[in-house]
């Protein structure tokens, strides 16, 4: 049985364990060969990495994403977007800080469209000294 639009709202404010994660030069260069792009100059991180890490370094995994929001199957979420911030360049070999959950959870039953729910989370990556290197914000479609 899905999730009531009370209990769907509630999830607005979970937080996620945070915690903390270092890209390895290793794990950044398959990452951008993935991309089939050149390789990044001494220890600049590929953007693609913001895809997994923060997810990994939150504490959380897509798994239990899925479960959090009540997600039966891969095809029955979607993304609708994504936002990365970047305040500042990654770097391999450097330990960041993560912290997150969810920003915003709505039921969507409008006339003419598939009913739908949306799922927000957002994770800040923190530098060392503290200072914000970066945050993601991702926007799922949850189908009902």
């Amino acid at each position: 049985m899905p999730m009531t639009k009370a209990e769907l709202e509630s999830l607005v404010g979970h937080r996620f364990p945070g915690g903390t994660y270092t890209i390895e030069r290793w794990e950044s260069y398959l990452l951008t060969d993935c991309t089939g792009r050149d390789q990044l100059d001494g220890d600049l991180v590929h953007p693609i990495a913001l895809f997994h890490v923060p997810i990994l370094g939150a504490g959380t995994s897509i798994g239990e994403l899925f479960e959090l929001a009540q997600v039966e199957g891969a095809g029955s979420v979607g993304l609708d977007g994504y936002d990365w911030e970047y305040f500042v360049p990654l770097r391999a070999g450097v330990e960041y800080r993560f912290e997150g959950g969810v920003v915003a959870a709505e039921r969507h039953d409008q006339d003419g469209h598939r009913p739908h729910d949306t799922f927000v989370f957002s994770i800040d990556v923190i530098a060392p000294d503290g200072s914000p290197a970066a945050r993601i914000t991702n926007y799922w479609r949850l189908h009902r």
